[in-house]
């Protein structure tokens, strides 16, 4: 009887965790969606959304540059990298909006993406800096390199802008105000590109401009 009530827990247990796994599986699918996904889900569920927003930019003035796709497949891809997810759940790509005014088109279009390169820096390098903040007692830093790091840190968006390189607007739209143009560009940058990027920039950036130790700058950077 006790072996049988035994055997009987054992065999609920292994269900249960076969169970568990099937659920987990499914989460981590579930999780990590592809593109193909994401616009399999953006039809079902904002392909209206897309084409109000579209006539809204252009009740609001806003026009394309001759030759470009129309507003609505800009504003649709934008949307799609939105949805893209990774394996871990987490948001596949960064994303900033900026707009800008100027005389010329060309000089507003710069200063717009100018202004969201900075902006997806920024993203980056806060996040960054909250995993080294989390570091610096692992690192066994004394309280001078801890306050070198700290402003190090701080100091290093526009430089991990610049190491962004070139930003292409997934969605770049324009509006005459007056005798000047606006720009409006939405940008996407690949989260762990981006994260890669400013995890090298700033580390060489403390390599030159500090002493820190090597090995203390293992463990400061030692995250994903």
């Amino acid at each position: 009887m006790f072996h049988l009530k035994l055997t009987t827990m054992k065999k609920l247990t292994l269900f249960s965790m076969t169970v568990a796994l099937l659920v987990f599986s499914s989460s981590i699918l579930t999780a990590q969606m592809t593109e193909d996904e994401a616009k399999k889900e953006l039809k079902s569920k904002t392909v209206k959304s897309v084409k109000k927003d579209a006539k809204n930019y252009t009740k609001q003035g806003y026009y394309v540059a001759p030759g470009s796709i129309p507003l609505e497949k800009m504003l649709e891809s934008s949307y799609v990298k939105q949805e893209l997810k990774d394996e871990k759940g987490v948001a596949k790509y960064l994303y900033a909006n900026a707009t800008s005014v100027a005389e010329t088109q060309i000089a507003a279009q710069l200063q717009a993406l100018e202004a969201a390169k900075l902006n997806l820096a920024g993203q980056i390098d806060e996040n960054i800096g909250a995993l080294i903040e989390q570091n610096v007692a692992n690192a066994q830093l004394n309280n001078e390199e801890a306050a070198s790091v700290t402003k190090m840190v701080a100091a290093s968006k526009s430089l991990i802008a610049q190491e962004l390189g070139r930003t292409d607007p997934v969605v770049i739209m324009y509006r005459k105000l007056g005798s000047n143009i606006e720009a409006n560009v939405m940008v996407f940058y690949d989260f762990k590109t981006a994260f890669d990027v400013a995890k090298k920039t700033i580390r060489k950036n403390l390599e030159d401009e500090t002493k820190i130790l090597q090995d203390k700058l293992d463990k400061l950077f030692k995250f994903e």
